[in-house]
Formats: structure tokens, C-alpha cells, sequence
């Protein structure tokens, strides 16, 4: 395959790839493909983006094996080619171009080929690999579609994301569980992210298309890279999917993803049902308080105690190194006196999601998983753990 590289001959020139391109244009679309390139790889072809030219556009794809990214912009193709180019210094280069620059880029025909990328008076030629050797993501049958509102898509990556585990040993939890479930009659998409320590779960009206898909685990950097994605998009985004593929389409992007492959837990078994004492505040007042008191620890890992009155909540963090530290804040609760410890950094990610005016508590005892609900939106919902001690 490596020896396929292209031919030094006259003959050869004459069809090698060239375009003009608007700099802005070209930046973005870049931006976009760049991003799933890993900054160190073993495999030099996968530092590369694949630049085609045809059809009065230029397509870029990029990929890390498990994720692939092509995006199509216009351009002013003078002959059709493609060819691999280093992803990372391309970018760079075009970002550092003057702003409403033409750019013109072509594969040159010398030894290995090179690509030529030039503006005005600079100029820039870039060593490009076969691009023979550029590996081909397949998608396969895609047999579940549906369509999502860009907007809701947006808020159930920003409600769930944060819940994500981190931790490599439990790989079936690095990633958005995305499934259709039912509520008695009602059935929904339903995402969910859980790290063992707080749950955060987001619904929406079932689409069409939606309701005999598998339940499938989209991984961390798949959600990263599409939330990044949607900054620009508006609109509808198209979803396919099977039990091993997942592609977003939009804007002229379209990203594939592998699926995790593992079996999410049962989720519902740690959402409590008879969690009866109320605790109702002010989200913003409540967050600040949080934050301020944190500030005696070293870090937002350490627990912050609620001590629940009537009417009334006392927050407190004790550090044996620095000192101690209390604020009380108006509340509505009635029921028995209780106290129970967060840990600060998870109770900043939920109230930091909480976009109405306050933020409920239904709790059980010091020991058991409390809801944390967002009083004026019923689609989401979030279970934190106390900390003992």
C-alpha cells in the first residue's frame, strides 16, 4: 500500500488535487475534524486529515478509530484529488492566516508527496502520507433513525454529561446510557450518567423512530466531541443507529462513533421512591453558599454537612488543617430535624444544571441517596450519594 505514493511524471501533475477555499470556511470545517485527532499517535496515518476535492467542495474526514468525523465545505475545485495532511499543523496554519484570505491548496507530485497550502505571500508545503493508508471508518446498517431538536440535544449532553465515570476499571459507565424507556403510558428518550456516586437522568417525548432502538452507551469522548460540535449547529440533527454504531448528522458534519460495548447497570434500583422529607431552596443562594464555605478545604472533594431545620438549612465544612466554616440560609422544610454530608464539587455540578428559580431535596435518612430535582423542569432528574463522616 505505501508504495502507491505518487508519480514524479509530467502526466501526474496535471491531475493531482487543487483548490481555492475562503480561509473562514475552511478554518471551521477544520476545527471541527481536527479535534478527534489524539496529539500523540503510534500510528502515524491517524495524526492526518484526509483532505478530497470534488463536486465543487473539499471534504475532510478524521478519525482516532473510534470516532470519525467528515465535514464538506465549499470550495473551488480546479481538479479533483485527495490527499492526508498532518491535521494539528494544517490547522494551525489556516488559523494563522490573514482573515478573509484565499487559500489555495494542492497535492504536489514531488517525492512522497507534498501538499502546497498557500495565501498571498505566504506559503506552506506540509509531507502527506498514502493516503491509500488512511484507515475507512464503516458505519455499516444503520437501522435506527430519528430526528432531535439541536437545542434538546445540547441540554441532555449538559444535564447528564457531568455524571460520566472517569474511572477505566468500570468502562461501562464512561459514557451517556441513551434508551427508550416507558413511565406507565408515556415513553421518552431517556439518558443517563452515573460515576457510583451521583446519577443524573434526562427525558425527552420518544421520537419517531425511537421506539425499538437498543439501549446503547455513547462514549465520553463521542458526548465531548458532539457537544463541541453543536456549538455552531442549529435545526434538526438526524440520529442513526445499531447496537455497535452511532452517527450524528448535521450542518454537512457527520459523526460516527463506536458504542461502548458493555451492559449498563439497572439504574432504576438506585433511584429512591419513598424518600419523604422535602428540603426546597434558592439554587443560586444555595450554590454560593456552597462554594463559600468549600473555600475552607483544599478541594470541592470534601464533604459539606446540611444541617436541616425547620425553615432553615446551617451549612457547615470543619478542616482540621485551616479551620471551620458555616452559613445558615432560609428554606422551606418540616419535617424532622436531619443532617447529612455532600461532597461540595457534586452538589456545584447539579445546582450548576438547575436553570429554574429553586432546586428540591427529597431525603431519607444521613445514609441513604437523596433526589435532587429542578423544580420548574420535570425532565431531569438527579441522585447524589451522602458522605459518611
Amino acid at each position: 500500500m505505501a508504495g502507491k505514493g505518487p508519480k514524479t511524471t509530467g502526466k501526474a501533475n496535471e491531475k493531482t488535487m487543487k483548490i481555492n477555499v475562503e480561509r473562514g470556511a475552511f478554518l471551521k470545517a477544520l476545527s471541527h475534524v481536527q479535534s478527534v485527532v489524539e496529539r500523540r499517535n503510534t500510528i502515524p496515518i491517524l495524526s492526518n486529515v484526509m483532505v478530497e476535492a470534488g463536486k465543487g467542495q473539499v471534504k475532510l474526514t478524521a478519525t482516532d478509530l473510534d470516532i470519525e468525523i467528515k465535514e464538506a465545505t465549499a470550495a473551488d475545485v480546479l481538479r479533483n484529488g485527495a490527499a492526508t495532511a498532518p491535521a494539528h499543523m494544517l490547522y494551525d496554519i489556516v488559523r494563522k492566516l490573514p482573515e478573509g484570505a484565499q487559500i489555495q491548496v494542492e497535492l504536489l507530485s514531488s517525492e512522497g508527496g507534498r501538499l502546497a497550502v498557500s495565501a498571498g505571500s505566504s506559503r506552506f508545503e506540509l509531507a502527506c502520507l498514502p493516503k491509500e493508508d488512511f484507515p475507512q471508518m464503516t458505519a455499516g446498517a444503520l437501522p435506527h433513525k430519528f430526528r432531535l431538536d439541536t437545542d434538546d440535544l445540547k441540554r441532555l449532553i449538559a444535564k447528564t454529561r457531568f455524571a460520566i465515570s472517569t474511572e477505566e476499571t468500570r468502562f461501562y459507565l464512561n459514557g451517556i446510557y441513551l434508551h427508550a424507556a416507558k413511565d406507565g403510558k408515556t415513553r421518552m428518550l431517556r439518558a443517563v450518567a452515573t460515576d457510583g456516586h451521583r446519577l443524573a437522568r434526562f427525558e425527552l417525548d420518544l421520537p419517531d423512530g425511537a421506539s425499538d432502538m437498543p439501549g446503547v452507551i455513547v462514549p465520553r469522548k463521542t458526548v465531548s466531541e458532539l457537544q463541541r460540535l453543536l456549538d455552531d449547529a442549529e435545526g434538526a440533527i438526524e440520529v442513526s443507529l445499531s447496537d455497535t454504531k452511532i452517527q450524528f448528522n448535521f450542518g454537512g458534519i457527520e459523526l460516527t462513533s463506536k458504542l461502548i460495548d458493555g451492559t449498563f447497570p439497572d439504574y432504576q434500583r438506585v433511584i429512591p421512591s419513598g424518600n419523604d422529607k422535602v428540603l426546597s431552596l434558592d439554587s443560586k443562594e444555595f450554590a454560593a453558599s456552597v462554594d463559600r464555605v468549600s473555600t475552607i478545604s483544599a478541594d470541592k472533594t470534601r464533604a459539606v454537612k446540611l444541617n436541616l431545620a425547620k425553615d432553615k438549612v446551617t451549612l457547615s465544612v470543619v478542616n482540621p488543617e485551616s479551620g471551620t466554616a458555616t452559613e445558615e440560609l432560609a428554606a422551606t422544610y418540616n419535617a424532622p430535624a436531619l443532617e447529612i454530608g455532600f461532597n461540595a464539587r457534586y452538589l456545584l455540578d447539579i445546582t450548576g444544571q438547575i436553570e429554574g428559580k429553586d432546586v428540591r431535596f427529597l431525603l431519607s435518612d444521613a445514609g441513604s441517596p437523596t433526589i435532587v430535582e429542578d423544580v420548574d423542569d420535570k425532565r431531569t432528574l438527579y441522585v447524589l450519594m451522602p458522605m459518611r463522616g
